[in-house]
């Protein structure tokens, strides 16, 4: 069954806005003929900026920057909403050249991710899936001003709150000098560098993983890689797991057993799929197979069942490490390309 979702643009910006939810602030004098200027409206953010303390140099070098962005604007509004599958997704985003390029980067770093894979607990093709997943092994990581698209979204309204945090975010990245203004650049939304991380996941999760004192997810191989680690690591990840495995259902299977469907906040996300979770002798009683027929694993671990198209669709066996997963990017899609294509790094080529 075909269903219909905002599409992804390519860069990631989507990724870590999907996995919360926005309440826009509604402002009272929010009419075009009130409604200050961008210059007035950043002279004003600059003045709540030196309230809170930043450097008046930094302030001075960020503000004088800005430029109000019209295509991010039209970005934001116009995202173009598309008919898309998990059959027409896949092949998309798992490309053959993308799963070549991702051998290719396992095999160049792989004494560095092994290392950082032991440090995080985090197998390392899962690494390099989300790294050329996000930015395709950071040749595309957006050039626009990160400064300027958080001010030009957080002036244009629609979610103000969110953007103004995340600019304050941004100046915190400058001021503790992981990054210069100038190459300070990312999606429209707001994503920056290898890893697509929004200002505020750069905070909570981007490391040095070179020990050069900085957080550098932009140009620092090492740093990124610790990064993504670090991020599913603070997410629960087991290194014992995996993400899941496709399966097939039985004739008359009860779908009602999958996670049901809907766009939910996550905490409502997490309680369908605590009443889906059973365990593998469970799935089995049910009929669940592997998807060439044979049984499945005799493992005590716990599954979820996710079925992304629907009942007539694919079905797979998700296990803890996919909550993880969803919760860099809340898109069954986009956590199932991220598991076929970490998959496919280590897979045995003929």
């Amino acid at each position: 069954m075909k269903i219909k979702l905002l599409h992804r643009l390519f860069l990631g910006s989507a990724l870590l806005l999907s996995s919360q939810l926005f309440s826009p602030l509604v402002l009272a004098n929010d009419s075009p003929a009130t409604k200050p200027d961008f210059a007035s409206y950043t002279s004003a953010l600059k003045q709540e900026a030196l309230s809170r303390g930043y450097d008046a140099s930094l302030l001075d070098a960020v503000f004088s920057s800005l430029q109000f962005h019209e295509r991010v604007v039209s970005a934001d509004r116009s995202q173009p909403e598309v008919v898309e599958t998990l059959d027409t997704y896949l092949p998309k985003r798992v490309s053959e050249t993308r799963i070549r390029m991702a051998r290719e980067r396992y095999q160049q770093y792989q004494p560095q991710l092994e290392e950082i894979g032991k440090r995080y607990g985090v197998q390392p093709r899962f690494i390099v899936a989300l790294w050329g997943l996000e930015s395709s092994f950071g040749r595309f990581q957006g050039n626009y001003s990160i400064p300027s698209a958080l001010a030009t979204l957080a002036y244009e309204g629609r979610r103000e709150t969110f953007f103004r945090t995340e600019f304050f975010h941004a100046l915190d990245i400058l001021a503790q000098g992981h990054i210069d203004l100038d190459n300070m650049k990312g999606s429209w939304a707001g994503a920056m560098g290898q890893s697509q991380f929004m200002p505020s996941s750069f905070l909570s999760y981007a490391q040095d993983g070179d020990g050069d004192g900085k957080k550098d997810i932009w140009t620092n191989e090492l740093d990124v890689f610790a990064s993504i680690a670090n991020y599913l690591k603070q997410q629960g990840w087991d290194y014992s797991k995996t993400w899941g495995r496709e399966v097939k259902l039985p004739a008359g299977f009860d779908t009602g057993h999958a996670i049901q469907r809907g766009s939910l906040a996550r905490n409502e996300w997490l309680g369908r799929w605590n009443a889906s979770a059973r365990s593998m002798a469970d799935w089995h009683q049910l009929g669940v197979r592997r998807l060439n027929g044979e049984v499945l694993p005799q493992r005590d671990i716990s599954a979820a069942l996710v079925l992304p198209d629907g009942p007539t669709g694919r079905a797979f066996l998700a296990y803890d490490n996919y909550k993880s997963l969803m919760h860099w990017n809340r898109s069954y899609y986009f956590v199932t390309s991220v598991g076929y294509l970490a998959d496919l790094i280590v897979a045995e080529q003929t």
